[in-house]
């Protein structure tokens, strides 16, 4: 009963609480998270049983069975003509929820990989929903749902800066890219309302509040205690560092991880600036990819082309060079490897 209660209280008034009994003749099949389909032993095995079944649940709209197919099944073997149902009043996709939701918390268990599957698609159809909480719908732990989104993540998922938790509340996704985006919003619009500001930046008023506090005393919006994952995942990229017997560095730049740094703080995203720099870090070739383009290259192009990747690889060297610079931080090993570009 405490599935049901936590169910029943996700969905609201989308869920009638009165049953209905309705002809089986006029419902259909839904999009099941069974990826095998109904068990028809199951059906047989409920048909045979004495104990009454719960009602199912249907939507409305279309009169598809959401939760209760093998009951629906069992149902007609025993030769009845009506069922008790309750209606879901939610579109397709929170149906296919309800039904995952449904089926984790009672009756035939939906195996891992039909979990896993619904999972996939959860993160989708609803970006927005914290991992805890399709966790909870789909009975996985919350860091398989991460892993999950990180692996689904696409062009065509939105890249949201809050999410709804299990107990529906909104929060960041993110809190020192919430602050960020707090000061930079404050800079741009020092008159806004600290709410305003708060709703724009997915943060709380009182977490705008700080942030002001801390720019008018010229500190950092982030503490220090919400900057270690970002540091982390810099730290996750070392510079190429030595040779081995291979001529191979010993340790080279994880682009995709400093790039994905790169990308998370509001300041490069929301300014001029910041957008050119990531454009230009944006074309990244691996090296099957570089192997790809060598073979075809028309050989009447080959040597202006050699010249061109020889030029803008100039640049960028004097790019690096005058960054590290301003930074004052140049090392020996980085000098070598860039004088290597050279």
């Amino acid at each position: 009963m405490e599935g049901k209660a936590v169910r029943d209280s996700r969905w609201g008034g989308q869920l009638a609480p009165d049953v209905e009994s309705v002809p089986i003749a006029s419902l259909v099949a839904a999009d099941s998270p069974r990826r095998e389909g109904e068990n028809a032993e199951h059906a047989r095995t409920l048909a045979q049983s004495e104990t009454p079944f719960p009602p199912i649940i249907v939507q409305r709209s279309s009169m598809k069975v959401i939760d209760g197919i093998h009951r629906l099944h069992a149902s007609i073997l025993r030769g009845w003509k009506d069922i008790d149902v309750r209606f879901f009043d939610g579109g397709e996709q929170d149906a296919f929820v309800l039904a995952v939701e449904s089926n984790v918390q009672h009756g035939l268990p939906l195996t891992l990989s039909d979990r896993t599957a619904a999972a996939e698609r959860i993160v989708l159809t609803h970006p927005q929903w914290s991992d805890r909480a399709v966790a909870a719908a789909t009975g996985l732990a919350a860091k398989t749902v991460a892993a999950i989104r990180r692996r689904s993540a696409t062009g065509e998922v939105p890249q949201l800066h809050t999410r709804i938790g299990r107990d529906g509340k909104t929060r960041p996704v993110n809190s020192a890219e919430g602050r960020r985006r707090a000061g930079v919003l404050l800079k741009e619009n020092p008159g806004t309302s600290l709410r305003k500001i708060a709703e724009k930046a997915g943060v709380s008023p009182n977490t705008v509040r700080d942030v002001r506090q801390r720019l008018q005393a010229n500190e950092d919006p982030v503490p220090p205690r919400h900057r270690r994952p970002v540091q982390n995942a810099v730290r996750k990229a070392p510079a190429a560092v030595g040779d081995d017997a291979t001529g191979v560095p010993a340790r080279e730049l994880d682009a995709k991880t400093a790039i994905q740094a790169l990308l998370r703080d509001p300041q490069l995203r929301m300014c001029t600036e910041g957008r050119l720099l990531l454009r230009l870090f944006a074309v990244h070739l691996d090296r099957r990819q570089r192997q790809r383009l060598i073979d075809w290259i028309p050989s009447r192009w080959r040597r202006i082309v050699t010249e061109l990747a020889y030029a803008r690889s100039r640049d960028w060297y004097q790019f690096a060079k005058q960054v590290e610079a301003s930074e004052g931080k140049a090392t020996v090993g980085e000098e070598r490897v860039l004088e290597g570009v050279g």
